[in-house]
């Protein structure tokens, strides 16, 4: 055991010095060893090369005898021991609780160098046994802090879990597919991401998967409404709050989102409903990963991935002078635009599956299925509330009978068209009634429906043409335009010089 020398108080120090200091050395060692309920050391490989008389009352709870517990590394014999902790660290651990099968015990663990300051090994000190009942309120906050510090944890984690995954995302149609691969495309990037769709088509839930996907899954995601926050709070709940910052704030102050996203994924919902004054503050953040709280002058770090998202045309705002260009470039580096439920139709079957069992479990109801009618009666609306429309409609409907299946009636008075925007039927049979031969007029004949895929097909060939014709060809430029990655419209040029190929 290695004592430091003290200073020499004058020029002449004792030649018996070194002696004194080796002696008290000794004599503080079997003070110890005489005063501690128990005492062990242990060398640098963390192998136990020696025990007190009082330490080996322990050794039948603990399952040994001393002749298999000397010699054996502490960890294997001594459960939840942090006696090699000390070893490696180099730092001592004066005053902790113990607690295995042999009992609670309030323990003290010191390392033990060389001249050198080497590490030799440690020495533990059994201070005390049974201190839950002589230390009992000292055991008992403890106790209790220890379980209130597992509860935060635990209430930590679930508020940091993704809701969501890609999977989520339900559709097995070419619209849905593509944003899904484009979701996992982006997710393995720290890149800003845009989320464009009309209201209800899942940008959210894109949102949670995105992250859900990344390597910031573990860390949290952070997700803000701005155009449910009140302009005047914004600054505030972006940024955080200094203490004392102005009257009535907190005292200890606030962090703002963008510090409790650190690490993790902030989103930015309704990011089109931000105000002119504070989009400048957003770009400088975005572009230099640091936010200064209200009221302070200390300049905080973060790191911290965007997804934003918005149901407005930006561009246009851009035009008009209400977006700032600078911030919608920042922010449009990666735009994933999500079709609106009249894009994919195709779909309505799996999602009114999907959206039926959340409801059933949401509402303690059995799960109802939907008749072919009435899947037909869906399938033909123009749901411009989108996938938060059709769940509208079917809890509706759901809820206000006991039937166990949804038939066309059961929809009935809850504002859907019978004569939507039909679908298309096939080629008349020869046996055919007159009324489907001959058409009123106004109404387009069987022969002018295409199927929807030939349509979506000819439709998206023809946006891109237009896109590239605007854009003098300039690929980055026209996808862009086209609201897409440039990767998903070089994935579509093939289909484009497939079809002027079949023209000429």
């Amino acid at each position: 055991m290695a004592v430091s020398h003290p200073e020499p108080r004058g020029e002449h120090l004792p030649a018996d010095a070194d002696s004194v200091l080796k002696l008290a050395a000794q004599s503080m060692f079997d003070q110890f060893a005489h005063t501690a309920m128990g005492m062990m050391v242990v060398d640098r490989d963390h192998r136990i090369v020696w025990i007190s008389d009082g330490y080996k009352r322990f050794l039948p709870a603990l399952g040994h005898e001393e002749s298999d517990f000397v010699g054996r590394r502490v960890e294997e014999v001594v459960p939840n021991t942090l006696m090699a902790q000390v070893i490696d660290s180099g730092q001592p651990i004066l005053v902790d609780l113990l607690t295995n099968q042999a009992g609670t015990f309030l323990v003290s663990r010191l390392p033990l160098r060389n001249e050198q300051g080497e590490i030799l090994g440690a020495l533990g000190m059994v201070l005390l046994d049974h201190p839950e009942t002589t230390m009992q309120p000292l055991i008992a906050k403890f106790s209790r802090l220890q379980r209130e510090l597992d509860d935060a944890r635990q209430q930590l984690a679930a508020q940091r879990r993704p809701k969501y995954t890609v999977a989520s995302f339900i559709g097995a149609g070419p619209a849905a597919m593509e944003v899904k691969r484009q979701a996992r495309r982006v997710a393995q990037t720290d890149s800003t991401v845009l989320l464009l769709g009309e209201t209800g088509t899942g940008k959210e839930l894109l949102a949670h998967a995105i992250h859900a996907a990344s390597s910031r899954a573990a860390r949290p995601f952070v997700g803000v409404n701005i155009a449910a926050i009140p302009d005047t709070l914004l600054e505030a709940e972006f940024f955080g709050v200094a203490a004392g910052a102005y009257t009535g704030a907190d005292r200890k102050g606030r962090d703002g989102k963008f510090k409790l996203a650190d690490g993790g994924t902030l989103f930015l919902d309704e990011i089109g409903d931000m105000p002119l004054a504070l989009q400048a503050k957003l770009l400088r953040v975005l572009q230099e990963q640091e936010v200064e709280p209200l009221g302070s002058n200390q300049v905080q770090r973060v790191d911290v991935r965007i997804i934003a998202a918005t149901s407005r045309d930006l561009p246009a705002m851009v035009a008009a002078g209400g977006f700032r260009a600078d911030l919608y470039y920042r922010l449009n580096v990666l735009p994933i635009r999500l079709p609106a439920l009249r894009e994919r139709l195709g779909d309505i079957e799996a999602l009114v599956e999907a959206l039926s069992d959340d409801i059933a479990r949401r509402s303690g109801t059995p799960p109802k299925s939907l008749s072919a009618d009435a899947l037909d009666l869906l399938a033909v609306q123009a749901w411009p509330g989108n996938i938060r429309e059709l769940r509208n409609v079917l809890e509706q409907a759901t809820l206000m009978t006991d039937d166990l299946q949804l038939t066309s009636t059961h929809f009935t008075g809850l504002g859907l068209q019978a004569g939507g925007a039909r679908r298309a039927v096939p080629a008349a049979e020869p046996n055919a009634p007159a009324a489907l031969e001959a058409p009123k007029p106004g109404v387009p004949s069987q022969a002018d429906i295409k199927p929807l895929p030939q349509a979506i097909a000819e439709l998206e060939i023809q946006s891109i043409r237009n896109a590239l014709a605007a854009t003098g060809g300039n690929k980055l430029q026209a996808s862009r335009l086209l609201g897409i990655s440039r990767a998903t419209l070089y994935e579509k040029l093939p289909m484009l010089a497939k079809a002027d190929a079949a023209a000429s």
